[in-house]
């Protein structure tokens, strides 16, 4: 028994196109896009920031019945 949802994110050498098809050939409709900031700790000085550098984009993905 497959899930009925499952997530989908665009890799890094991959266009959000290219990740829509793998969900299509997995049997999967987007049914949701969600983006996610990455964050990383930059020193500078003597201070610690904690700053955006990207962001990952997430498809929920609903099996396609039939």
């Amino acid at each position: 028994m497959s899930k009925k949802k499952f997530l989908f994110e665009v890799q890094e050498n991959e266009t959000i196109s290219d990740c829509l098809d793998r969900m299509k050939e997995a049997g999967y409709m987007p049914v949701r896009r969600m983006e996610r900031p990455v964050f990383e700790e930059q020193k500078a000085g003597g201070k610690t920031e904690i700053v955006p550098v990207r962001q990952t984009i997430v498809f929920e993905g609903k099996k396609i019945e039939g």
